[in-house]
C-alpha cells in the first residue's frame, strides 16, 4: 500500500487507474499492509480520500494475518493483546476471546499508545507461559514529527526482558503472502508481489515463491537495491509502468 499506491496521503502516479485496471478486467488482487492499527474499512476510506478505490474485501493486513495464523494454530483461543482496533477487531472476528487472564498468547502489534503498564503486563504473562506472537518487525513507524518505535522495537523489549523471542507474522515473513493468496484462491506460480522495499517486499515475495516487482516510488533506489544479494525480478519507475 504505502510506498506503492500511497505516498503520505497521496495518490501514486498510475495507482488509481491500475486498481480500476484490474477490477474491470475481474483481476484478483490484494492491498497488503504491515500496519496493524487500523481495519479494512479505515484503509478503504484512506484510500478513498487518495481518489483510489479499494474494497474492503481486497485489503490484506497484518493482523488480519496474524488473526488467521492463530486460527489455523488454536480455534477460539485467548489473547492478551497490545495494539489498536485492527488488531482487536480482527482476533474477535477470528473467534478469540480478548483477555489478560490466562492467555493463550501475547499478540503485539501496532498502537502510537504503547502503555509501560501493558508492556509490564505482557511480559508478566509470557514468563507465566503464554507464547509471544507480533504482527510485523517494523522497528520505527512513520509520523508527523519523524520515526516512532513501532512493533519491531517493543518485540525487541520484551524479547530481553523474557528471554523469548516473538514469532513475527507480517512480512519479510513469507507466510503473510501465502495467506493473502489463500485468501483469493491464487497459485504462486500465476502471482505477482509489487513493493517497494527490498528487505520486506522483494524477499518475502521470493521466499514465497511469486514474481516480484520493485517500484522506486518508495524507499528503495539503486544505491538501495544494490545492498542486497538478491534481485527482484522486474524494477520500475512506478506502478504507472504496468498499464495498459
Amino acid at each position: 500500500m504505502d510506498g506503492v499506491l500511497m505516498w503520505e496521503s497521496q495518490a501514486l502516479p498510475g495507482a488509481s487507474q491500475l486498481i480500476e485496471q484490474w477490477k474491470e478486467r475481474g483481476q484478483r488482487f490484494l492491498v497488503l499492509t504491515n500496519n496493524s492499527m487500523f481495519t479494512p474499512r479505515d484503509l478503504s476510506a484512506r484510500l478513498h480520500q487518495a481518489g483510489i478505490e479499494v474494497p474492503e474485501d481486497c485489503l490484506w493486513t497484518s493482523a488480519l494475518a496474524t488473526a488467521r495464523f492463530l486460527q489455523t494454530q488454536r480455534p477460539g483461543g485467548k489473547a492478551y493483546v497490545i495494539g489498536e482496533s485492527g488488531l482487536t477487531t480482527a482476533l474477535h472476528e477470528a473467534g478469540y476471546v480478548l483477555t489478560d487472564v490466562e492467555p493463550d498468547y501475547v499478540v503485539l502489534g501496532e498502537t502510537r499508545y504503547y502503555s509501560f503498564e501493558a508492556i509490564t503486563r505482557a511480559i508478566r504473562l509470557v514468563l507465566g507461559g503464554a507464547r509471544l506472537i507480533a504482527t510485523n518487525p517494523d522497528a520505527t513507524g512513520p509520523s508527523a514529527d519523524g520515526p516512532i518505535p513501532s512493533t519491531g522495537a517493543i518485540g525487541a523489549l520484551m524479547t530481553k526482558a523474557t528471554g523469548f523471542e516473538p514469532y513475527w507474522v507480517g512480512k519479510p515473513n513469507p507466510m503473510m503472502f501465502r495467506l493473502a493468496m489463500s485468501r483469493v484462491g491464487a497459485h504462486s506460480e500465476t502471482t505477482g508481489m509489487i513493493g517497494d522495499r527490498m528487505n520486506t517486499d522483494v524477499i518475502a515475495g521470493i521466499e514465497a515463491g511469486v514474481h516480484t516487482v520493485l517500484v522506486r516510488t518508495g524507499i528503495s533506489d539503486d544505491a538501495e537495491i544494490a545492498k542486497y544479494p538478491f534481485r527482484p525480478n522486474e524494477i520500475l519507475d512506478s506502478v504507472q509502468d504496468l498499464l495498459e
